[in-house]
């Protein structure tokens, strides 16, 4: 019988091992664009109140709902991580962030500074497409002010708009990135219907500084209109009622 001689005898040339092909461009590119999917729809859940804090992110029930793999749900946890909304706990897992009333007050103090300075860029150089939008909104709010669940929306959007449209990347990146973070402070009780009326005054005296181009009275008016929301939140938090957690910025 021949004996076939192993591959690492002397003098033969071992078997070469099987290359594993280096990611392509488009690769990366596709898993990016898919943990970046996966990123806004588990930030969507956080600021909706699906995921609450203190709440586990379990990496195989996310991959699971969100039917991707479990390579873009930790992709996604890491980026949270950076923006504060998420924490890392060694040997634990990934969980929701949960912040202090002390925390969420000091947010206010920075988002009434960045959104009265919105308001002051604003004035300057408000278009008369942008007036015309922000006055539909205040109208559609004036109509939703005993509906929470239809004001809400409609009041984001309008103060979105105003930081977005200030002409300012780095202010309107910060004020959304605290915006987002007061979300992980769940409040109870749930918010008066006349708080949202007073609110929706406050809004278009905001407005009406804007058009008419009163750039100190537009940033005095945003900043009073974030504290005021500031001091709803000490009120409600002092209360303590006993109640679903409501959504989190109201102002």
């Amino acid at each position: 019988m021949a004996i076939v001689p192993s591959p690492h005898a002397a003098g033969s040339a071992p078997l070469e091992q099987p290359q594993r092909e280096a990611p392509s461009a488009l690769t990366i590119r596709r898993t990016e664009s898919l943990a970046s999917l996966v990123r806004k729809e588990l930030e969507r859940m956080i600021v909706s109140g699906e995921l609450r804090g203190g709440d586990r992110l379990n990496e195989q029930a996310l991959a699971e709902r969100l039917q991707v793999s479990r390579g873009p749900i930790r992709e996604a946890c890491r980026s949270l991580e950076q923006t504060g909304l998420v924490e890392v706990q060694v040997n634990r897992g990934t969980f929701v962030r949960q912040i202090e009333l002390k925390e969420a007050l000091e947010i206010y103090e920075v988002r009434s500074a960045l959104f009265g300075l919105a308001g002051q860029l604003l004035a300057q150089d408000a278009s008369p497409a942008l007036l015309a939008r922000l006055k539909g909104l205040l109208e559609r709010m004036d109509a939703a002010s005993d509906n929470l669940d239809a004001y809400y929306p409609l009041n984001v959007e309008f103060h979105a708009t105003l930081v977005d449209s200030a002409g300012n990347g780095h202010l309107a990146a910060t004020y959304h990135a605290l915006a987002k973070q007061l979300h992980l402070f769940r409040r109870r009780g749930l918010v008066p219907r006349e708080s949202m009326k007073v609110s929706n005054r406050e809004h278009w005296a905001m407005y009406e500084a804007i058009a008419r181009g009163d750039a100190a009275e537009a940033q005095a008016l945003m900043q009073a209109h974030i504290r005021a929301g500031k001091g709803r939140l000490i009120k409600m938090t002092r209360a303590e009622t006993v109640a679903p957690p409501a959504l989190a910025e109201d102002d």
